[in-house]
């Protein structure tokens, strides 16, 4: 038994007055909630997308929309579309699979819209690992297209304009009947825009855009990582006749410390300490990010001990708190030691035999045991 189709507008939660903009927006923001790269090859999700890229192929084409809102799903010889939408890494929403059911199978797809979003863009960003703890701003420059200003983005050389294309009289598509099937293509003159130049704009060359550059600052909130992506919106390549500008994604890259080393929101350092201090014990200053701070090292440290400062670490990047910093201490041995040093050391071994050693000691009780 066919299962019911839901009302396209309720699927993009739209009302039935809905702008087609208010229909592109709403339809945007669920195809990229329910993208099977978001979403991980979820059957549902996967369901809800194909969904959704249903019924803005419908409510997206002024025809379609009319024929729908007189018939509903009921219309007599009403074809459905399974939209299949996707977006790059830092790209705009495009059509996957209209082609390849209009090449092979005949089925209508929505047109393409003249109009169309530009680009995202990519801006990798190196900071240190201080800038990363304390947060910052940063000045960036990046190359991206921009509307031609002498066409306003038209193509058209000043005091002409756009005409519909004669090889698809403006429709984007041309059609074709090979055997069985009717045959629907992206027309290969206006390049499914519907429309042409004539006479080229000399700025842009019929382009509509041109390459600039663009200088901002960006602000780095506290505790990013190397990855952290931020999201500038409309700071990305501007759109086609008159589409919405891309988005601009900063990936920071935050550059490896000469004393510390970051475990998510922790830092780990490692502090040489003489075998003296390890022996007797002593206090010590440890560099933070905060600056110095005195660490108490109690008698019997052996190297490697790990020491944990509370709060020293880096800020979690959503507010929550702060990590910790752990000192690792490193017994040095003494070298190049005079010929009184090696003699006091001579004594000292002679008059505390094992009883100073009991890692030593236990040891080789051990390794008895074993060969026994």
């Amino acid at each position: 038994m066919p299962r019911t189709k839901r009302d396209y507008y309720e699927i993009l939660g739209v009302s039935k007055d809905a702008s087609d903009d208010e229909i592109r927006k709403a339809y945007r923001k669920l195809a990229h909630k329910y993208h099977p790269d978001k979403t991980g090859g979820d059957k549902e999700a996967e369901e809800k997308f194909k969904e959704i890229g249903e019924a803005y192929a419908v409510l997206s084409d002024p025809q379609k929309r009319a024929q729908y809102d007189r018939f509903g799903h009921a219309e007599p010889g009403f074809q459905d579309f399974e939209g299949f939408t996707r977006t790059s890494s830092f790209g705009g929403f495009e059509d996957m699979f209209g082609d390849v059911f209009q090449d092979f199978f005949g089925r209508p797809s929505r047109g393409r819209t003249a109009a169309r979003t530009g680009a995202d863009l990519r801006f990798d960003l190196e900071i240190s690992l201080r800038e990363a703890a304390t947060g910052t701003e940063k000045n960036i420059r990046l190359q991206r297209a921009e509307t031609c200003q002498q066409c306003q983005g038209t193509g058209a050389k000043s005091g002409t304009g756009r005409t519909p294309c004669p090889q698809c009289n403006g429709r984007g598509q041309i059609h074709r009947a090979q055997g069985f099937f009717s045959i629907s293509q992206t027309c290969p003159r206006c390049r499914g825009e519907g429309s042409i130049v004539k006479e080229p704009c000399t700025a842009c060359g019929g382009a509509g855009r041109v390459k600039g550059r663009r200088e901002l600052r960006v602000k780095i909130p506290p505790g990013v990582d190397t990855g952290h992506r931020l999201k500038v919106r409309g700071e990305g390549e501007a759109g086609v006749l008159g589409g919405d500008r891309g988005d601009l994604y900063v990936v920071v890259h935050v550059k490896e410390h000469p004393f510390f080393e970051r475990a998510g929101n922790d830092l780990l350092c490692e502090v040489p300490i003489s075998f003296v201090q390890a022996t007797l014990g002593d206090r010590i200053e440890v560099p933070t990010l905060d600056g110095k701070v005195s660490l108490k090292v109690p008698a019997g440290t052996q190297t490697h001990k790990m020491f944990r400062l509370r709060g020293k670490g880096m800020p979690n990047v959503h507010g929550y708190g702060r990590g910790d910093q752990l000192v690792r201490v490193i017994v040095e041995t003494p070298t190049r030691l005079n010929e009184q040093q090696k003699s006091l050391l001579r004594q000292f071994a002679e008059v505390s035999g094992d009883d100073v050693h009991p890692l030593k000691r236990s040891f080789f009780e051990k390794l008895k045991d074993l060969l026994e």
